[in-house]
């Protein structure tokens, strides 16, 4: 089958298309699933930049004598087949699976801890292995693409107002709500919790998106310093890396979520686990439209475009999510 692959770290050229790329198989608690969808994350490219070494999943390495230095021999020994996010067809179950079928339309982020040992094995691919539990059926209203962008990026919002204690009648900042994370955070913060008060940040021609997603007060970061406002927010929600400043905007005894960058009291950083049930409880407001997927305009990308896509990704200028579509 078709796969991108990577043997070791580096920027888009270490990214290569594999026509002979073995099709995996299955655990007793995985499925196997067709990619029909891949969704990408500021995760992938990081990752492949070698920015989480320490913890990642091994590249491939040449066996060398004792005391001589490791080479690496990109796609000879098991490249790193890159790609968290997926929405497919199930094709094979195994033994052990309960709740999923041969022709289950599924989707879900693969790999349940994105930085401690990821698979290597991932959802650019035009099949890949995934454990039941990190999958959840697609929401019947919804295409393969809307739903390929939504697992770690619907997932991290959730999981960072849980534990920020978020409830209705806060109020919320959100610092880039234009982007993956942060136009979902503004549309959970509403419909799920409850929020009394949204506001969050995007450049100037993505003011009126903001208020579309459901934000009640728009600040382009390109004239207004969102911390010198009299306005303090219960929490603040910063996906951009920007958390000295987010601590200026936290009302006293509020708290600061914060995806990437410094961290300053009273804030806390996280990654997501990736969890099938989450998805499942978030489905029925997908699925009424009250959240709406929002993916880049300049996507989807086809397979072979994979370059040109993470390219656009890493400007961070995207709007949404960078989708992968067809694979094929």
């Amino acid at each position: 089958m078709k796969a991108w692959i990577y043997g070791d770290y580096g920027d888009v050229n270490v990214l290569r298309l594999d026509e002979g790329v073995s099709v995996p198989g299955i655990e007793e608690d995985q499925v196997l699933v067709r990619v029909v969808a891949a969704g990408l994350n500021p995760v992938d490219f990081k990752r492949r930049q070698g920015k989480f070494r320490a913890t990642d999943s091994p590249l491939p390495v040449r066996p060398t004598p004792a005391g001589v230095a490791v080479v690496r021999r990109p796609w000879r020994w098991g490249p790193t087949v890159p790609g968290y996010d997926v929405a497919g067809v199930v094709v094979k179950v195994g033994s052990k699976v309960k709740n999923l079928k041969e022709g289950d339309e599924v989707y879900g982020d693969i790999s349940e801890k994105p930085l401690d040992n990821p698979k290597q094995f991932g959802s650019l691919a035009e099949y890949t292995a995934v454990e039941e539990k990190l999958l959840a059926i697609k929401p019947s209203n919804l295409d393969f693409p809307l739903a390929a962008g939504l697992p770690l990026a619907i997932e991290t919002a959730n999981e960072g107002l849980e534990k920020a204690g978020f409830s209705s009648g806060k109020s919320i900042l959100v610092l880039g709500g234009a982007g993956g994370v942060g136009s979902l955070v503004i549309q959970v913060a509403k419909h799920v919790y409850g929020a009394s008060r949204i506001a969050a940040t995007s450049s100037t021609g993505k003011l009126e998106l903001l208020k579309s997603l459901g934000a009640d007060l728009a600040i382009d970061y390109t004239k207004d310093n969102f911390e010198e406002l009299p306005e303090k927010f219960d929490v603040v929600y910063d996906t951009v890396g920007q958390g000295e400043r987010a601590a200026k905007a936290v009302k006293e005894g509020g708290t600061v979520v914060v995806l990437t960058g410094a961290v300053s009291p009273p804030g806390f950083r996280f990654v997501v686990t990736s969890n099938g049930a989450s998805l499942a409880k978030l489905a029925p407001f997908l699925e009424n439209g009250k959240i709406k997927p929002l993916n880049d305009p300049k996507g989807p990308f086809p397979f072979s475009k994979l370059v040109d896509a993470f390219t656009h990704l890493e400007t961070g200028r995207a709007t949404g999510k960078v989708v992968i579509y067809p694979i094929s």
